[in-house]
């Protein structure tokens, strides 16, 4: 981290042991981190959003206290390769998570931040054992449907026009400081500039490590067509969603209805906050993970 952007969670993530592993998953190596006592009672997978890796969940999982995360970073994303021989389509990232939750983790919680949020929920209803659901910034709506639809449809074409130009030009535009910026501003709703321009930094240092073009338009193409709320009928497992009042992709009108979708879900609205709890309110969103856990146990009992 440049000393020139503090990171404002370092203090707690520095008391916390990390170790970075890896493992065969669907006939591919998956690159993952483990944070927390590895004798910790609850275990949670955490999967992070399109165009991102690891690291974006890091400020929430600082305030999971006593609580082990293992997080990997996506096929085609991070330091983990692309699925081997197989296009990025919803299907063959629920058929990943599924299986990398039986390798590393069995009968872990799940938890899916934005796009993440996708692939945790198609997984779960698809099968994957877990006994707790936690999905932050859920895709609860078609994005073209969203707030923001407009800009969007230029998402689209953005990702469109990154795979059709030459590739040296493709690649080019996809990694452009520029537009990871605009994306940047456009999404950071909170007004301390401090924590404005450390969620810039991150998106500077993570949001262009993609493996090449084909696999981030795969994935934008799979992340535009689907949205959880395909899912949510299907699944019965306790489900947590943790939801920003002013999110620009799926509105909170959208995830109050979202909420009822599902057979056994609880809605925690945070305010003040869009797409970026994950950086901007990672207590916040914490607290209400602690809760929802300690909650749902007592139910159990």
């Amino acid at each position: 981290m440049s000393r020139s952007v503090p990171h404002p969670y370092a203090a707690r993530l520095e008391s916390i042991p990390v170790l970075r592993r890896e493992v065969e998953v669907e006939g591919g190596r998956t690159a993952y981190w483990t944070y927390g006592p590895e004798d910790a009672a609850t275990t949670i997978v955490a999967v992070h959003g399109f165009r991102g890796e690891h690291h974006g969940l890091e400020p929430v999982v600082a305030h999971l206290e006593g609580i082990r995360v293992l997080s990997p970073d996506l096929p085609g994303f991070g330091e983990t390769p692309p699925l081997p021989g197989r296009r990025h389509t919803l299907e063959a990232y629920a058929a990943w998570l599924t299986d990398f939750v039986a390798e590393v983790a069995p009968g872990a919680i799940v938890l899916g931040h934005s796009f993440g949020s996708i692939v945790a929920a198609a997984a779960v209803a698809g099968g994957l054992p877990a006994p707790r659901l936690i999905l932050v910034n859920p895709i609860g709506a078609p994005a073209l449907e969203g707030p923001r639809g407009v800009l969007t449809r230029l998402a689209v074409f953005y990702y469109w026009a990154g795979a059709r130009l030459p590739r040296r030009l493709g690649d080019a535009l996809l990694r452009s400081r520029i537009i990871v910026r605009v994306m940047s501003v456009s999404m950071a709703k909170t007004r301390d500039r401090d924590l404005r321009r450390f969620i810039h930094d991150q998106h500077d240092r993570y949001f262009s490590r993609f493996a090449d073009r084909d696999v981030l338009h795969e994935a934008f193409v799979t992340s535009v067509s689907h949205d959880v709320s395909q899912f949510a009928p299907a699944i019965t497992t306790p489900t947590l969603l943790v939801a920003a009042e002013r999110d620009d992709i799926t509105p909170i009108e959208a995830e109050r209805r979202l909420r009822g979708l599902f057979p056994r879900a609880e809605l925690v609205e945070i305010a003040g906050v869009g797409h970026l709890i994950h950086y901007e309110t990672p207590r916040e969103a914490a607290e209400a993970i602690s809760r929802f856990l300690r909650t749902s146990a007592d139910d159990t009992r």
